[in-house]
């Protein structure tokens, strides 16, 4: 077995049965380690598994890792929890240092190589803090251009399809300006159930789940550090640091305080429903004395060109109407699949091998400077 088919997977399966056997290494620094699996959905073998321990002497904090919320995401997710597993127990002190990693957050998603839900939701747009507060047509830049979001039959040839969406994307960008068609996809919208980027008419299982774990930390521990793993954003084989202004530093301070080339800022005005967003607020109304470090990670697939956006946008265009409307030849099925896991789940040994190594920048800047890795012991 090759480094990359150790930490990559072929299928939830096989990657949940490699998580939940981790809980055997963490147990000889957190013995009462405890593995928990929820089912999620209609499926009872579609499961959020969390290892979990408190600190051994003192709960002076805790490091969380997430995973899986974007379904395909989650394999290369999982490949980071492993590696993190492997080489970094060793650097964390258990006495003073909870740990909890959770595989999976949409499992279903992961199962079925889908970014959403069984439901068709955007779990990154259903972490709201108030859902009536929400008005369905927040999105008006999504509702105007809805032609090219919604499905409208099935795929008949995907060549012709693909060059016309381009067309329409690129014609919607000059109705809308390009600012206006990203603000369409980072919104999400809550109108139409078929849609792309749907945030859902009501809170998800998986969300529920998640949100019980970020008060239990937020009121268990005085810091919590959070590292959430994704795929496709950001530059090609790079790894890219998202953050909410909810974080009032600088782009340009966190660069040089942790020591990361790649760092965003978001704000909540222009993403609903956000996980990240979710959790700072929490802390914010309810825990305002925790620390709380809480940020995406995302390796990078397509790029960050125009052209590769205008790629992103029409792979999970075409993808979403495959599954909803289904294609008329089986060769465009296929291609249209292989695309999208080309997006979030590269077969290449180059990007697999580019995540292992910008996991280990990331996981060394944030969790050294946050003070969770604290010695270099072997064993």
């Amino acid at each position: 077995m090759t480094a990359i088919e150790k930490y990559f997977k072929r299928d939830y399966e096989q990657s949940r049965e490699t998580f939940q056997e981790h809980v055997s290494t963490i147990k000889k620094k957190w013995p009462q380690a405890v593995l928990s699996t929820e089912t999620i959905g209609e499926d009872p073998d579609n499961t959020i598994d969390v290892i979990y321990s408190e600190a051994l002497t003192s709960n002076d904090q805790v490091v969380f890792f997430t995973t899986g919320e974007h379904g395909i995401e989650g394999y290369a997710g999982a490949a980071v929890t492993h590696l993190f597993v492997e080489e970094y127990l060793d650097q964390i002190d258990p006495q003073t240092t909870g740990i909890c990693l959770v595989h999976a957050i949409n499992p279903w998603g992961m199962r079925n190589f889908r970014r959403v839900t069984e439901n068709n939701v955007d779990l990154n747009r259903n972490y709201l803090f108030e859902p009536g507060s929400v008005p369905e047509n927040v999105n008006e830049n999504y509702s105007e251009e809805r032609h090219i979001f919604q499905p409208n039959g099935p795929v008949k040839d995907v060549a012709k399809e693909k060059t016309e969406l381009y067309e329409q994307l690129s014609k919607g960008m000059m109705r809308e300006g390009y600012s206006g068609i990203k603000k369409a996809k980072g919104m999400g919208q809550f109108e139409f159930p078929h849609g792309v980027y749907y945030g859902g008419s009501s809170e998800e299982e998986s969300a529920s789940f998640l949100k019980a774990w970020q008060r239990k930390l937020l009121s268990t521990y005085p810091r919590v550090i959070h590292m959430d793993w994704h795929t496709a954003l950001g530059p090609t084989n790079e790894v890219t640091m998202v953050v909410s202004e909810h974080d009032e530093r600088e782009e340009e301070h966190m660069k040089e305080e942790y020591g990361m080339e790649n760092i965003q800022k978001f704000t909540p005005k222009k993403v609903k429903g956000d996980s990240t967003n979710y959790f700072h607020k929490v802390k914010n109304e309810e825990n305002p004395d925790t620390y709380l470090f809480s940020a995406l990670f995302e390796f990078g697939t397509f790029g960050t060109s125009r052209k590769a956006e205008l790629r992103e946008f029409t792979t999970i265009i075409l993808e979403n109407q495959l599954y909803w409307e289904g294609a008329e030849k089986e060769q465009d099925r296929q291609w249209i699949l292989e695309e999208f896991k080309n997006m979030f789940y590269p077969n290449q040994e180059e990007w697999r091998q580019s995540v292992l190594e910008e996991a280990r920048l990331a996981i060394e800047s944030i969790l050294t400077q946050e003070e969770i890795l604290v010695s270099y012991q072997t064993t």
